[in-house]
């Protein structure tokens, strides 16, 4: 859907008078969207690009292709960006891999034309956020003890190889975006990938619990928080009691 919207919009523009109008217009509200998907195409040549879809979502542009990479840029892309601002995703997913009981992605830094981009692989599966109220209701507690052992897991870590990346009142690391980025493989139901952690950082648990649904009146009205909390508190009562 996206990519269609861009490309139809980028045709359209060539018609506004005016080269900086229309340098403007591609820069703000396409985020230079022909020139990253150029530069994208030139740093890998080893793909088809048979097929493409464009994701838009927080600070990133996205482009999946064929399904087996996804390639993520900054919509507003400034190459005076510090590199350690554009690594700070990859930092923390690299400390956390290890750690959490989910695939997350193993990034990699690809730089074309000047662009850098955040690239791994395509994690197969269905967001969770796509299944019907129904369904999620079904499997509420179910899912919920799996994400309740992911945010144990990272929120009671502390890598110290990220240790420099802490800001702000926390108790812990969170995700901070769970609501929308959980992936389902969609024969065993099971949750098996997070991705898109561009938000996360050091914060509060009770941020964790309330990001799991904040951003969906499904994931609200299923009650899977209330499956989460209960599982997670669950857990750290048994490890005290040990």
């Amino acid at each position: 859907m996206w990519k269609i919207y861009f490309e139809v919009y980028d045709f359209l523009v060539r018609f506004v008078p005016g080269h900086a109008r229309r340098a403007t217009i591609r820069r703000k509200e396409l985020y230079d969207y022909r020139k990253k998907y150029n530069a994208l195409k030139r740093a890998l040549p080893q793909a088809e690009f048979k097929h493409v879809r464009v994701i838009k979502g927080g600070w990133n542009i996205g482009f999946i292709v064929d399904n087996k990479y996804v390639c993520k840029i900054r919509k507003y892309y400034d190459k005076n960006t510090p590199v350690e601002k554009v690594m700070r995703e990859k930092r923390i997913t690299d400390a956390f891999a290890p750690i959490v009981p989910l695939r997350i992605p193993h990034i990699e830094i690809i730089t074309s034309d000047g662009y850098t981009f955040y690239k791994y692989d395509f994690i197969p599966g269905k967001n969770l956020n796509r299944f019907s109220l129904k369904t999620i209701t079904e499997n509420g507690w179910r899912w919920g003890k799996q994400l309740a052992e992911f945010i144990d897991a990272m929120h009671n870590a502390d890598p110290a190889e990220i240790a420099d990346l802490k800001s702000g009142d926390g108790d812990g690391w969170n995700h901070n975006d769970i609501c929308n980025n959980i992936i389902v493989d969609k024969k065993t139901m099971d949750i098996i990938g997070l991705i898109d952690w561009e938000y996360s950082g050091w914060g509060k648990l009770d941020t964790e619990f309330n990001n799991c649904t904040a951003f969906s009146k499904k994931m609200k009205d299923s009650g899977i928080e209330v499956a989460i909390q209960l599982e997670y508190h669950a857990k750290q009562k048994k490890r005290t009691n040990k």
